[in-house]
């Protein structure tokens, strides 16, 4: 294969991560309605640190369980944001965003 292949599985790749993470996304937004109809917290430590242990557990490589698991950070923190949304959104405006990214100032919603 060469590198115009190789671009060409990646984009496809990219595209199933798009899906998978909108269907992540989803049963947090579901979950959220759960926390709040049940008065449970957003943030549960207990639970994250058993989806990157899941997360490690299932990595065979070539990324790193470390970089995975950064992977993992950011995603667990913008379904916490989704949750957010759902169960106290007017709080929103109160400064309890993520850090912005560079690509923060390129992406528009």
């Amino acid at each position: 294969m060469d590198i115009s292949d190789w671009r060409r599985k990646i984009d496809e790749i990219d595209r199933k991560i798009v899906e998978l993470l909108n269907q992540r996304a989803q049963a947090a937004y579901e979950i959220g309605l759960v926390k709040r109809d049940a008065g449970l917290p957003i943030y549960e430590p207990e639970r994250e640190q058993a989806v990157f242990a899941n997360a490690r557990d299932t990595n065979s490589g070539p990324l790193s369980h470390r970089d995975l698991l950064r992977i993992f950070e950011r995603i667990i923190d913008i379904m916490r944001q989704i949750q957010g949304q759902v169960i106290a959104p007017a709080n929103q405006g109160s400064g309890e965003t993520l850090a912005e990214t560079e690509l923060d100032s390129k992406i528009e919603d």
